[in-house]
């Protein structure tokens, strides 16, 4: 028998050793013979991480695809992995050493460093799988791979050298952001948009040699002088200028400033195009070029271009061969007195000489208030406004990032892009939901060279040594870089070919070849991982078994970085898509559709609410939930719920087995003989054939949904209730057809609802089938084929009929004790055959006396349709008319009170513009509830006049 109540916290960990020491989720266990193989590879998450919410999403949509396809009979690969997370890991083991008051990284040095980093990884890093098997994923946790283990940093190595030598990866200076703390550069996805309250400084630059121009003017309300934009028409007049105004929200960026921008047809600068203004402090001239980046309407018009230290100002001063002076140093400090880029033809005199005195090497804001105080004194503060923007911080050392010119290794994106499109393009690859193609085709179809150097000390160091030249000679090893040197040299005349043959002599290789001393990205071996964790660049059993992998599981903000890369680089490598579909999921967000934060304390962590309500309770809300392209609004409130939802099923059991249900192998559908009994099997049949079709069109809600439809609803409430006069009446060929069409039912339950709900499943499997049959994740898939039409309907039409008069019951506020007789009204001889057959089933459930057929309603009563009929309940007798129209007039006036309030503020435009996005949906969700509780209120109201 089972326990009378299911202790999570006691099963759960009991079920995941049962698992472990089976080794149940092997690759292949459980398969079938020749069975195709199903390979899924997790997104790894970092060494660091613990398990967040958008983890526990992501990994529960996996387990459920992944244990579906093993129990139905697949050779199946659930790839585990972590990321070696280049910046957090470092920062995390720079921490550790401070804390132990132990010599940091530059004092011990980088081969030191990096053995205290795979300490403090054999230590300490990856928590987060023992976390995701309390979440229940079964992947084959005895393939654990590591972006930085052995096999994966040759498979790092191998592409590389291949793309090096093939012309795709360069180095290059380029615009990066780079994190003024951390002294890297960093990927998009290590930056957040912070909101600040800055300002908007304006300044004049005055114009060279001379020149003027007449500038318009508009007129405000008083006759003042105002700004004229090109949208305003004809301007009110013209004013004589020899400036042009720029506005800035860093100042300090303006030292390498080498050009303005105008819109080609914009009329107050037409004359000007191709002139020059001095720009000030500085002395420098610097071209007007025209260019359509600048907006008319917004500002002046006229856009300082600092080529070296503003993304879209690089791509302006390539246009237009304007300069880029990097006048900022690697930790944000101006660098201007040893700047060759800056000093280049310039007059070091007058003012710039007090400018170099005061600002160099100093911090990039102290810098700014100088600049902006320097810009006063010489008359060229036009105005500052308050301006409240969004500016990037690196989302690991906190500060502002800059953009900063500087050398990288780049990878030739581009070119790999190319079939990466096509491939998507003609559904070798698809996304689902589709929509999220048009995010993958805007990506793509727009990329920029992929920066993949980081000036970290942890990571995949570079395969590139440089020459006494600065000759670069990429390999997989230094040896192999120093053959090639050697050949390189010896084979060129010139100063370097002595020096090397002389070095030869006396060989120390370091004095030759110099290692670049950067770190790949960790996207980039990243990149690699449905072919790289198979074994490749060997040819193993495992990537010709599992590659392709069939779906790729993932979060939408990481299509660029992660799933865009992993089909360029499947495709340039493997010949063939790393996955067949790519299953976007959205965001989980807190009840109120707010996006999840530290800061504004609204974070929930899924292993409290593991601890609380067990993981399957967490893995099914998230389930029914996860509707494609709906981010999940996560209430705690909603997981105790669905805890209820498994403890309806065990209860459920556990009264089977009191009334003797035990699965009998030999037990054979089609014999079934009580209706009762064929209509729940063709209810069965029905469920596993909607759940087998939503899982498979990662319809993840729809399949929860009818789970939760037929096991609450049918099951518990409904089949087992019908059953109790038969388990206590005195056939017994009906008692033990109902029990082993009981325990049949319930196994079947289990068994679909296993890929949700692992743990419990798992304990009643065997509670029912017993230890010899195996575990529940190697049971067969049910695929019943049971139908029968007639017992359906006819069991369907009672349940309508009896929700039905409880319906009415509930909305008329009836007492429970209060009972009445039942009135057909036109009903057929098939309605009345079945009303005989369930008279004592209808008035239990029901709670009416006598069922009476009729030619009219009786005057005072309440009314439903059931077919062709209507039933019809006398409420006269059980209710006090007028007192509870009277309610229910008072209810449906505040509901429409409360409506009217919600419609008013969502009227308002204001409202809708500045309150935040979550409170306006909030707001949207709680009018739907509030319409549809008035719809119930209306409808109670009319029965009440139909009644009398």
């Amino acid at each position: 028998m089972l326990d009378k109540t299911y202790d999570a916290a006691a099963v759960e960990p009991k079920i995941a050793t049962r698992w472990a020491e089976a080794d149940a989720f092997a690759a292949g266990a459980g398969a079938k013979p020749g069975a195709e193989s199903f390979a899924i590879v997790i997104p790894p998450p970092n060494v660091t991480g613990s398990l967040h919410m958008g983890h526990a999403l992501n990994n529960t949509l996996q387990d459920i695809l992944v244990r579906f396809q093993r129990m139905r009979g697949r050779d199946v690969l659930w790839q585990p992995g972590m990321d070696h997370a280049g910046i957090a890991t470092q920062m995390v083991v720079e921490r550790q050493l401070a804390e132990r008051q132990e010599p940091g990284r530059h004092e011990i040095g980088r081969d030191k460093f990096i053995e205290r980093v795979w300490d403090w990884k054999d230590e300490s890093g990856g928590m987060i799988f023992n976390q995701l098997k309390r979440l229940g994923a079964s992947c084959d946790w005895s393939r654990e791979r590591f972006t930085m283990d052995e096999g994966l940093s040759q498979a790092v190595l191998e592409v590389f050298v291949s793309l090096y030598k093939e012309g795709l990866i360069y180095k290059d200076k380029r615009l990066v952001n780079w994190d003024p703390k951390l002294l890297t550069a960093i990927s998009d996805l290590e930056v957040e948009q912070v909101e600040v309250k800055g300002s908007l400084w304006h300044f004049r630059y005055p114009l060279a040699d001379g020149l003027t121009y007449e500038h318009p003017y508009a007129l405000d309300e008083e006759g003042n002088r105002c700004p004229w934009k090109p949208s305003m028409g004809e301007p009110a007049g013209h004013e004589t200028r020899d400036y042009l105004v720029v506005a800035t929200t860093r100042p300090e960026t303006m030292l390498g400033d080498t050009g303005v921008a105008v819109h080609p047809d914009d009329p107050r600068y037409k004359s000007l195009i191709g002139e020059h203004v001095a720009l000030p402090l500085v002395g420098r001239r610097i071209p007007i070029v025209a260019d359509e980046y600048p907006d008319m309407e917004a500002g002046t018009g006229a856009v300082k271009m600092t080529p070296a230290h503003d993304f879209n100002d690089f791509d302006v001063g390539k246009r237009h061969d304007l300069k880029a002076i990097n006048v900022l140093t690697t930790d944000a400090r101006v660098t201007l007195k040893d700047n060759e880029d800056f000093l280049a033809g310039l007059s070091v005199e007058g003012k710039l000489i007090e400018v170099m005195e005061e600002l160099d090497g100093m911090d990039r804001f102290a810098a700014r208030k100088e600049i902006v105080a320097k810009m006063e004194e010489v008359g060229l503060l036009e105005q500052i406004e308050p301006h409240t923007h969004m500016v990037p911080h690196g989302d690991r050392g906190g500060v502002p990032i800059e953009p900063f010119l500087t050398d990288q290794w780049y990878v030739n994106a581009a070119e790999l892009a190319k079939p990466a499109i096509e491939s998507v393009r003609e559904g070798r690859t698809s996304f689902v939901p589709k929509t999220w193609e048009k995010t993958y085709f805007d990506w793509m179809e727009n990329i920029q060279p992929w920066c993949i150097s980081r000036q970290l000390w942890w990571g995949h160091q570079i395969p590139a040594w440089y020459g006494p030249d600065g000759q670069v000679f990429v390999e997989k090893d230094e040896e192999t870089a120093l053959e090639a040197a050697i050949q390189h040299y010896i084979a060129h005349e010139g100063p370097w070919k002595a020096w090397v043959e002389e070095k030869l002599e006396n060989f120390k290789p370091d004095e030759i070849l110099t290692r670049d001393e950067d770190v790949l990205d960790t996207w980039f071996s990243s990149a690699l991982w449905p072919f790289s964790t198979l074994g490749w660049p060997d040819k193993t059993p495992e990537l010709q078994r599992y590659y392709q992998t069939d779906v790729l599981v993932t979060g939408f903000d990481i299509i660029f970085f992660w799933v865009a890369r992993m089909m360029m680089m499947g495709l340039h490598f493997m010949d063939e898509e790393p996955f067949h579909t790519v299953y976007v999921h959205a965001l989980v967000r807190d009840k109120n559709g707010a996006k999840m934060s530290k800061s504004k304390g609204n974070v929930i962590d899924p292993l409290e609410l593991i601890d609380e309500y067990g993981a399957d309770a967490l893995r099914f809300t998230l389930a029914i939930m996860a509707a494609q392209g709906r981010d999940v609004k996560l209430d705690p409130s909603r997981i105790a719920g669905y805890r209820n939802f498994g403890t309806k099923l065990w209860n459920a059991t556990r009264f089977a087995d009191m009334n003797g249900a035990v699965l009998d192998p030999a037990f054979d559908p089609d014999t079934a003989k009580l209706t009762i009994n064929r209509w729940i099997l063709t209810e069965l049949t029905r469920t596993a054939t909607e759940v087998r079709e939503a899982i498979e069109g990662y319809r993840f809600n729809e399949a929860s949904a009818t789970l939760y439809r037929f096991v609450w609803n049918q099951v518990c409430d409904w089949y087992l209730e019908l059953l109790k006069p038969v388990f206590n009446g005195e056939d017994e060929a009906a008692k033990a057809e109902a029990r082993a069409c009981a325990a049949h039912v319930l196994a079947q339950s289990v068994k679909l609802l296993h890929p949700f709900m692992p743990f419990m499943t798992e304990e009643l499997w065997t509670h029912m089938a017993g230890e010899g049959a195996g575990l529940a994740c190697h049971a067969s898939w049910p695929e019943p084929d049971f139908a029968d039409g007639a017992a359906a309907d006819e069991i369907n039409w009672l349940i309508e009929l009896v929700s039905g008069l409880r319906s009415v019951r509930a909305e008329m506020n009836v007492p429970p004790s209060a009972q009445a007789p039942l009135v057909l009204v036109g009903a057929n001889a098939t309605t009345r055959e079945r009303v005989v057959r369930h008279d004592p089933a209808i008035k239990r459930l029901a709670r009416v006396t006598d069922i009476l057929a009729e030619g009219e309603a009786p005057p005072g009563s309440a009314q439903i349709v059931v077919g062709e009929a209507t039933a019809c309940l006398p409420l006269g007798d059980l209710i006090d008319l007028e007192a509870e129209k009277a309610r229910l007039q008072k209810a449906e006036a505040k509901v429409s009170a409360d409506i009217g309030k919600i419609e008013a503020k969502l009227g308002n435009e204001k409202f809708v513009a500045n309150a935040k996005p979550e409170i306006v949906e909030a707001e949207r969700e709680k009018l739907v509830e509030l319409q549809g509780q008035r719809d119930k209120l209306k409808a109670a109201l009319e029965r009440l006049a139909d009644a009398g």
